[in-house]
């Protein structure tokens, strides 16, 4: 059987014993095989952000949005403000959120693609005393940029703010230290940079506000933070059946990190793979969205003038290598997203490369 190469940012390719795990024979969740199992994911959760014992893990069945949920809908009492700042896409995917909740809102926006101004985010900070947290976006994903979370958690703790972090596509791909960047609560997915499959989200939180959260709070049945917290720390369960076949993926592509290639091993690769994209796109004449600021795994690139961006996307299915399209108005101008999440190795990034400039000279002629 063919596969395709997927150079998107979620899903993404899989090591060979993740795949075979979707194949555990079936358990229950209630049953003590579930429960030791899970116990094992959580503390791994906690390793993958260099979480010590004042924080806790949950998992979450759903996307990564399912856990910016979980948190949003939780955390916040009557009165309470969120301060935003986004630059991206899925900065407005939280602005959503932060909205159908109805909760009192702080906006801090910049334009995409542009980095956030630190003078611009304390002056709103020092304005605000009402904000209780002040959410962001690691990497946000639309642009392929990370975001300056550790200043921003230095401010935070200046002017006595949480700090909740949406880490979807930037846990198992970027260091994140959440104690350093002094980091309240944090969100990912397995089917990025982890190198699980999509459908199982994580919260990692410091006990103190996990252990602060009352069932009230809560705005959403599924997503009550505080169910997830009360049923994980007493039972070692979910509060709701979960997708009990994607916690073994899950728990294994964690193991492969911090067990096996360690964190460090797998940012460098990525970084590795990157340079070789970035190298290579630029080779042939293209040109990048960002010239810093960069993540390990995202590359925005826009196409040669005159190629249209829809035909060369097919063109390059045809051949086994996917990539997304870029985000809002990038679409327009040609651009396209080259990720290097999960098994994606430099060869495969030599041949993707190979293929891509086969693809074009085909195209011009």
């Amino acid at each position: 059987m063919s596969k395709t190469k997927l150079f998107s940012p979620g899903p993404v390719m899989v090591k060979d014993n993740v795949r075979h795990a979707l194949l555990h024979y079936d358990i229950c969740h209630r049953s003590r095989e579930f429960e030791e199992m899970f116990v094992d994911t959580q503390e791994k959760i906690l390793k993958l952000f260099h979480a010590d014992d004042s924080y806790y893990s949950v998992v979450v069945s759903g996307s990564g949005t399912s856990a910016n949920e979980t948190v949003l809908s939780s955390i916040f009492r009557e009165g309470e403000a969120v301060m935003l700042i986004r630059n991206g896409m899925f900065g407005e995917r939280l602005l959503e959120i932060i909205r159908k909740y109805e909760i009192p809102l702080v906006d801090c926006p910049f334009p995409w693609a542009s980095y956030p101004d630190l003078n611009v985010i304390e002056a709103v900070m020092r304005e605000h005393p009402e904000v209780k947290v002040v959410a962001m976006v690691f990497h946000e994903t639309s642009t392929g940029m990370i975001n300056p979370v550790g200043e921003v958690g230095e401010l935070c703790k200046k002017y006595d703010k949480l700090l909740s972090v949406d880490c979807v596509s930037a846990a198992g791909g970027e260091n994140i230290d959440m104690a350093d960047k002094n980091i309240a609560i944090a969100t990912s997915v397995g089917g990025k940079c982890l190198g699980a499959f999509p459908g199982s989200a994580y919260v990692c939180a410091r006990k103190s506000l996990l252990e602060s959260l009352t069932p009230g709070q809560c705005r959403n049945v599924y997503l009550s933070l505080y169910k997830h917290y009360q049923s994980a720390v007493t039972t070692h369960q979910t509060p709701n059946t979960p997708n009990v076949n994607l916690f073994w993926p899950l728990n294994v592509a964690l193991t492969n990190i911090v067990e096996d290639e360690t964190l460090a091993g797998r940012i460098e690769r990525y970084q590795r793979c990157a340079g070789i994209i970035r190298r290579g796109v630029e080779g042939m004449g293209m040109k990048l969205l960002l010239g810093e600021h960069m993540s390990s795994t995202v590359t925005s690139v826009f196409l040669p003038e005159g190629v249209d961006v829809h035909r060369f996307l097919e063109e390059m299915e045809k051949r086994g290598y996917t990539f997304y399209i870029g985000k809002g108005d990038y679409a327009e101008q040609g651009m396209i997203q080259i990720a290097n999440m999960g098994e994606i190795y430099e060869q495969d990034c030599y041949n993707m490369l190979a293929m891509v400039r086969s693809c074009l000279e085909s195209m011009r002629s």
